[in-house]
């Protein structure tokens, strides 16, 4: 079918002796057809090229590992000048000092701009952070600090687009497991620099720690070169009342160009309605995250789900692992690099396979089991750990190094997946690139106070400063299991009546609120049906 038999697409008007039904549909919940993606053209299509976006997700990945793994390069150590304490904590720092900084640029570039704009310009910034870091210079700490803000910026920049896009793009039923897979490929960019600075452990010049900071930008860039082959956004474009073009993408991805396909057609007016209630009824700015109780309970998650997925211990071993490492009596480079190397791999894999189970058990039961299994892990790792201390057997050393694949094979259950997952799908449309920017920065936050605290904690507490993170993760379940709201079925419009009620802005409210209003009867007043062919 080609371009031009699409975009002028004329919807069947609204059958108004089967308003029954429509009711049914638009109160209730559309009914989503369950298709299988290879068999099908459209999704096929759509499928193969989704994973470009995937790639925004790897930059914080590759970061998380980089610094890691630097820190066991003794050119790397000479060069800096061997930093500790609250100097190695700065390093670490600032490039989540950078993604908060994104916070006010982020949403607006998103939703002015669009999606792929967004990711874009995110990726440029990246390239210019990059050659500051590693190009030469006498003011070594400044360049390193000055060029990692600037990645940290622009990779939150491109992360306040990239997930808007594939859940606003992905067909509802695949929508879960999509969306979660968006942050597991995080575990990619950690397995590349990991292994990368593998590859470079033996070398006794400063190429051992430029050759991992300078292939910082090779998924970016691949990311970049690619990006404009996907279409953006239908909801953007309806925001911007680009209907046809809207239209257009929903029937040759979700319909297989079936422009009468009826899921499409219910679900494009579901779109149209939505976000022409949120405009009619809704103001756009922060202010509106304070407004109502959903709103505020959105807020809340957001923030809960962002602290969770960078203070529940995981962030001691993605950037102090070298530390956590020494202080079990492991201290060889070659050792720590196959040990951090394997740790990613590890985590990816179990990130992976908890990404498919996501849309069969819920959200909220993998939340669970991740921090059920990290409490117990962490606190095993505790004892171990104290009785190295007094020990410095060998045989205790190997059971810390157990406890923490086990600890990372746990938190993959539901981090990284559902960092980004969760937040996206709870969010309406005119809040969601402002909340997923609240997110990252959020998380930045986290993480900056998370770099500062966790080397001054190892460095004079040593094992003893676990304990902390074993109250979080106490916490932590308590918090899950009575304020974290489910969100598996609805599709993403329709998510918003779990917060919302009978006043959430979707499709069928007025259908709903007239039809309470006439109870009894078997009219339903409808003030408002939009059947304009656009």
């Amino acid at each position: 079918m080609n371009k031009n038999s699409i975009e002028h697409v004329e919807l069947p008007a609204l059958d108004k002796d089967n308003l029954g039904l429509y009711t049914e549909e638009h109160v209730h919940g559309l009914e989503i057809p369950k298709v299988t993606w290879y068999k099908h053209k459209g999704l096929r299509r759509l499928y193969l090229m989704i994973p470009v976006l995937f790639l925004s997700a790897t930059t914080n990945g590759y970061d998380s590992s980089l610094l890691n793994g630097l820190q066991t390069l003794s050119p790397w150590q000479d060069y800096y000048n061997h930093p500790k304490g609250s100097r190695i904590g700065l390093f670490n720092a600032s490039y989540n000092l950078g993604g908060l900084s994104a916070l006010p640029f982020s949403a607006y570039i998103a939703d002015l701009l669009g999606r792929r704009a967004g990711i874009s310009i995110g990726i440029c910034i990246i390239f210019i952070g990059t050659v500051i870091m590693v190009v030469p210079a006498a003011n070594h700490d400044g360049r390193f600090i000055g060029g990692r803000f600037l990645v940290g910026l622009g990779a939150n920049i491109s992360q306040g687009s990239a997930p808007v896009l594939v859940t606003e793009l992905i067909y509802p039923q695949h929508r879960g497991r999509m969306t979660t897979l968006y942050n597991v490929i995080y575990s990619v960019g950690a397995i590349v620099a990991a292994w990368t600075v593998f590859g470079t452990v033996k070398y006794d010049s400063n190429s051992g720690w430029i050759i991992p900071n300078s292939l910082q930008v090779l998924m970016p860039a691949i990311q970049l070169s690619l990006v404009w082959f996907l279409p953006e956004s239908p909801r953007w474009l309806v925001s911007k009342d680009r209907h046809d073009e809207a239209l257009a993408v929903l029937v040759k991805y979700h319909a297989a160009g079936d422009v009468n396909d009826r899921f499409v057609a219910s679900e494009f007016y579901e779109i149209q309605e939505t976000i022409r209630l949120e405009k009619e009824n809704s103001r756009n700015g922060w202010q509106m995250f304070f407004a109502t109780p959903g709103n505020r309970k959105r807020l809340a998650l957001i923030a809960l789900t962002a602290f969770f997925s960078q203070c529940s211990g995981n962030g001691l071993i993605s950037y102090y692992l070298h530390s956590i490492l020494n202080t079990i009596g492991i201290t060889r480079s070659y050792d720590q690099s196959i040990i951090n190397g394997g740790l990613s791999i590890w985590s990816f894999l179990m990130a992976l396979s908890a990404a498919f189970l996501v849309d069969r058990v819920g959200r909220k039961p993998l939340f669970l089991a991740a921090g059920f299994g990290m409490l117990i892990a962490f606190s095993v790792w505790t004892g171990l750990s104290a009785e190295y201390a007094q020990t410095k057997s060998k045989s205790l050393g190997r059971a810390v190094i157990g406890m923490i694949f086990l600890f990372n094979g746990c938190a993959g259950l539901a981090w990284p997946g559902l960092t980004v997952a969760y937040p996206v799908e709870i969010l309406p449309y005119n809040l969601r690139a402002k909340g997923i920017a609240c997110l990252y920065a959020c998380k930045a936050l986290a993480s900056v106070f998370n770099q500062y605290v966790n080397p001054i904690g190892l460095e004079h507490l040593s094992w003893k400063f676990y304990f902390v993170y074993i109250a979080i993760l106490v916490c932590e379940i308590i918090i899950i299991y009575f304020y974290f709201v489910e969100t598996k079925g609805p599709t993403l419009e329709e998510i918003a009546r779990l917060f919302d009620g009978d006043q959430a802005n979707v499709s069928g409210k007025e259908l709903l609120v007239h039809g309470n209003a006439a109870e009894g009867s078997n009219e339903v007043a409808i003030t408002t049906i939009r059947e304009e062919n656009r």
